[in-house]
């Protein structure tokens, strides 16, 4: 099922000067008609699952992958919520590297920010969480001593802090295979028309005021 193709007709009046009689007509898709994931499916953890996406996989591979059709990676892009592939779209490996390079140049390994590392007392609980963004000489006590402190601090490199945004990115959450018929099935009733006076089958509505972008 291609998305476009799915999409229903306007009908505007003809705008040009060739056209022979008023009753000459342009078939438009009506790109107004959007997919929309259900209030109920999209509230529920149930119709949803967490998917990691692979190195070099496009949204088209990952359809293959859980839908068995690459044709349905509007499914995948519209379900995990992304609309600009370009920017929302986790990057390959090199992609990100080629983009870090191009983007700091001689500063690509240049200490962007501090974070912390996990410290753990002598029973095994954690004091201190890792990842906590904190300055250079952040110091804690040591747990196993009255007396001295630690330094758990750790640099992250402007190469470090783009892979790890890219990283990310590769973790979205998308429709469950059981559930895609329903939604295709909600897909199909969104882009068909009711009856109006423009109205002139379920898939197509006519009108000769070009301003009215969204007939019902």
């Amino acid at each position: 099922m291609n998305y476009f193709r799915e999409l229903p007709i306007i009908q505007y009046q003809s705008p040009f000067s060739t056209r022979s009689t008023s009753e000459e007509y342009v078939n438009v898709k009506n790109l107004f008609r959007r997919v929309k994931l259900r209030d109920d499916l999209k509230q529920s953890i149930t119709f949803l699952q967490n998917y990691y996406v692979k190195d070099g996989f496009r949204p088209d591979q990952v359809a293959e992958d859980l839908y068995g059709r690459q044709d349905l990676d509007w499914v995948v892009l519209h379900t995990a919520g992304i609309v600009n592939v370009r920017d929302e779209w986790p990057l390959t490996s090199k992609e990100i590297y080629d983009y870090s390079s191009n983007k700091y140049g001689d500063d690509l390994n240049q200490i962007r920010y501090y974070q912390t590392k996990e410290v753990k007392n002598s029973l095994g609980n954690v004091i201190l969480p890792k990842d906590k963004v904190v300055d250079k000489d952040f110091t804690i006590p040591d747990p196993s001593s009255s007396t001295a402190t630690l330094n758990p601090v750790i640099g992250v490199t402007n190469y470090e802090y783009e892979s790890k945004i890219n990283e990310d990115k590769r973790n979205i959450t998308i429709l469950r295979p059981s559930y895609l018929n329903v939604f295709l099935l909600d897909m199909r009733q969104i882009m068909t028309y009711s009856k109006s006076s423009q109205y002139v089958n379920n898939r197509v509505v006519r009108t000769e005021n070009t301003r009215n972008t969204d007939p019902n």
